[in-house]
Parts: structure tokens; C-alpha cells; sequence
């Protein structure tokens, strides 16, 4: 059996995938709500992802006060769909 990815393994990181997976860009402060992460933690693991290829960040100002926003690239959808593909086999799904 394949192994499931390492990178996507992780709790807040996977959970960053599946919410962009499902809208086309999510900004920080969204996906902090959802997630229920601290800034610092969220940060780190957006990072990952970033230098992974499996999303990207833009960080931008709207009026006075900065906006980070993230999408997820081509290569985070296929690295995902494998993810999950992967999970699948080990359920026997």
C-alpha cells in the first residue's frame, strides 16, 4: 500500500487542504475561524503547504490593514486527491 503523504497528514494542514479544496481563495482570518487555530500555528503550517507547491500566498492590504490569501494550486489538488484516494484504500473503501 502507498503511504499517505506526511505533509498532508497533519491535523490543521489537512484541514486547510479540504476547506480550500471546496472555494476558491480563503483568506487568513477565515480559515483561522474554521480551523480554529492560533495565528502562530496556522502561519507555520501555511508556510508548509507554500513551499510544498500545494498552495499559494498573497499577501495584500485592504485600506490600511493586511490581507493574506490562499489558494491551493494544481499541485495540492492532485496531492490531495492522492491523499485521499490513499486513505480510501487503507478503509477499504
Amino acid at each position: 500500500m502507498k503511504e499517505l503523504d506526511p505533509l498532508l497528514h497533519s491535523q490543521l494542514r489537512l484541514a486547510v487542504m479540504a476547506i480550500l479544496m471546496n472555494v476558491e481563495e480563503a483568506d487568513f482570518v477565515y480559515l483561522k475561524e474554521k480551523t480554529d487555530a492560533t495565528a502562530g500555528n496556522l502561519s507555520v503550517q501555511l508556510d508548509k503547504l507554500s513551499v510544498a507547491g500545494y498552495i499559494t500566498v498573497e499577501k495584500g492590504f485592504v485600506g490600511k490593514k493586511t490581507r493574506t490569501t490562499c489558494r491551493v494550486t494544481e499541485a495540492g489538488k492532485a496531492a490531495f486527491g492522492e491523499y485521499v484516494e490513499t486513505l480510501k484504500e487503507y478503509l477499504g473503501l
